[in-house]
């Protein structure tokens, strides 16, 4: 596959040797390329960084096939049981809780994928990655100048998630997670084992790992309202998105990382 051109690229001989942006290869002069003007790079023209790109995965896609599946069992189970009945059955009454929450686990997934859609290019991002060795998935994996960015997200409809400390002046200080006044300990802890295994997965290729539980269309006060417990964030998608612009950036090869952690979590 061909990378298509963008309103600053130009395909052209070089007049000077340069090199690769994507892949790294050498450019002699004379050679047909593609200049990019606003960053004042070139790269080739049938690169092979190009055709070796990994698939970002579709966000939610795991979460809704779950859906369905517990979706179509149950029409198939109660139209089975109750052959004259079964379509009635199903017109009065609603699908288990159990099931609803692979479905709103689904749209909050495809919801933060919208908006990680607004970072600059510079960043790489991973949806839906598979977990081997377990039936775990993390949702979004997100590489760039500041680091990489492990995202959980959860849609909690207007319940307030808050800090909770307990201790600090004679007791050691302990933060947790409440998410409309229940515990969310589960949810940090899911989010820390994440970061550890991309951590892993990276080796001494290691750069800033920042483990996020990001919450859409929850309630949040007018003023503050994000805050880290357990060395993961709590934030909403907005927030995220400019904290992974703003943070200073590291000495990091996004497009190896990606290819990388591509290859270890593969779509789900």
């Amino acid at each position: 596959m061909t990378l298509e051109l963008g309103p600053d690229d130009k395909r052209m001989r070089l007049r000077y040797a340069g090199t690769c942006r994507l892949c790294g290869q050498a450019l002699a002069a004379g050679v047909e390329a593609i200049y990019e003007r606003e960053m004042k790079t070139v790269r080739c023209i049938d690169c092979t960084a190009i055709k070796a790109a990994p698939e970002p995965g579709t966000a939610g896609g795991s979460a809704r096939r779950e859906y369905e599946r517990r979706k179509d069992s149950r029409e198939q189970r109660i139209r089975t049981n109750h052959p004259k009945l079964g379509g009635l059955i199903l017109a009065l009454s609603d699908d288990p809780q159990s099931t609803k929450a692979w479905e709103r686990g689904a749209v909050g997934e495809e919801l933060m994928a919208r908006r990680l859609a607004d970072l600059p290019d510079t960043f790489r991002v991973l949806h839906d990655r598979r977990i081997p060795g377990t039936r775990a998935n993390i949702d979004h994996i997100a590489i760039g100048p500041s680091g990489v960015w492990v995202i959980d997200a959860k849609r909690y409809v207007d319940k307030r998630p808050a800090l909770q400390v307990e201790g600090g002046l004679f007791r050691p200080r302990v933060e947790s997670l409440r998410i409309g006044g229940r515990d969310g300990t589960k949810l940090v802890q899911g989010v820390q084992s994440q970061v550890a295994r991309v951590a892993a997965a990276l080796g001494d290729e290691l750069p800033l790992v920042t483990g996020v539980l990001c919450f859409l269309e929850a309630d949040r006060p007018l003023i503050g309202g994000s805050f880290t417990v357990a060395g993961v964030q709590v934030l909403w998608p907005r927030l995220l998105v400019k904290r992974m612009v703003e943070a200073p950036p590291q000495t990091i090869d996004v497009d190896s990382i990606h290819s990388r952690l591509a290859t270890a979590f593969p779509s789900a």
